[in-house]
């Protein structure tokens, strides 16, 4: 009894190991057996040699000790200035020297930029971030040599450019069918009567200017009263320098405050105040409804526009039975249109999805 009160009292006296203890035991035991993480990684930077020593100069070595020693060897080992014979690379081959030469170069591209220099002393003192070294190399090398930021303005100033240029070709274009129409070149010339620009008294001297001058210069009269009488709205409109992407771009936050303090307008006149609409705020209104953009709507007929007030579409249950209606008269029509009915006809004897096998 004695004995086992004793053995007893041996086991309990000794204090038992704790559960950390034996935990870092057992990481301890493991780390040994896991290789270490090299600090030069094969195809990074100058491989498994040190860029520094590759130079031959400290890591605390200033920008221009760096360039002096990358001179030194560079004319050392460069491919126009080796030669065989030379006793300051003796062993070397062409061959050798070459590989040698763009290993001085890649050092010297490593530590020559600073952002470069620092990731590559990160990684000489941090070998175990094994995946950020990668990231950081070609993060440099990948990376666009020309900043975004111009890239980004350069695109935005040609398409700037060239929403202008064919915003001005369609408005000629219309300008150009306009002066053909009769309807308004006999206004426009009525008009240039009035104002005394079609003048056909006959000139004397050297004054005096060809038929072919006359009508030209008529033609150019006609025009110009046809631009400023005329409103062209939609996608012949004049084109404008604030409808330009560049131009949207820079006021941008000019429009934003527009259109906010727009809305709180709206939300305090028509839904706190209670206010009625006036016909620009139906009309509105009548344009959401349809989807429509601004220049779409503008370039419809002012009588469809007081078609719309008439039959009050800006609320909803009118629009919705406008609308139906709509698709019912397109329907008749595509029902009775000829045109509809011969291509019904062509699709079902010879539309797609039909085999037929003619004689040769």
């Amino acid at each position: 009894m004695g004995s086992r009160a004793e053995h007893g009292r041996g086991r309990a006296g000794l204090p038992a190991p704790p559960c950390a203890v034996v935990y870092l035991y057992v990481l301890l035991v493991a780390a040994s057996f896991v290789p270490e993480a090299a600090a030069l990684i094969d195809g990074l930077y100058c491989g498994t040699q040190v860029c520094y020593d590759v130079l031959g100069v400290d890591r605390d070595a200033a920008k221009p000790d760096i360039a002096r020693a990358y001179r030194q060897l560079a004319r050392r080992y460069h491919p126009d200035r080796f030669r065989p014979g030379d006793p300051g690379l003796a062993g070397e081959t062409q061959e050798s020297a070459q590989e040698m030469f763009l290993l001085i170069t890649t050092a010297y591209e490593t530590l020559k930029d600073e952002d470069s220099r620092r990731d590559y002393d990160y990684m000489l003192d941090h070998p175990e971030e094994y995946y950020r070294h990668y990231y950081a190399y070609y993060r440099t090398r990948l990376a666009p040599k020309v900043d975004v930021r111009v890239v980004i303005l350069v695109t935005v100033c040609a398409i700037s450019i060239f929403q202008y240029y064919s915003w001005q070709s369609s408005y000629n274009e219309a300008i150009s069918y306009l002066v053909t129409v009769p309807k308004y070149r006999i206004q426009a010339t009525e008009i240039a009567k009035e104002q005394g620009l079609l003048s056909r008294t006959k000139e004397k001297g050297r004054n005096r200017r060809s038929k072919e001058e006359i009508r030209e210069q008529e033609e150019e009269v006609i025009r110009d009263i046809i631009k400023t009488k005329i409103d062209i709205k939609g996608g012949y409109q004049k084109p404008k320098m604030s409808d330009i992407l560049l131009c949207k771009l820079v006021l941008l936050p000019y429009f934003l405050l527009v259109s906010a303090a727009a809305h709180v307008s709206w939300f305090y006149r028509f839904t706190v105040c209670q206010e009625a609409y006036g016909d620009q705020e139906k009309l509105y209104i009548t344009r959401c409804f349809m989807k429509m953009s601004q220049s779409q709507f503008d370039s419809l007929d002012d009588k469809m526009k007081e078609s719309f007030l008439e039959k009050r579409l800006w609320l909803r249950e009118n629009y919705e039975v406008y609308k139906r209606e709509q698709e019912e008269e397109m329907k008749v029509k595509m029902a009775t249109d000829p045109r509809m009915k011969r291509y019904r006809r062509w699709m079902r004897s010879e539309g797609p999805g039909r085999l037929t096998f003619a004689d040769d």
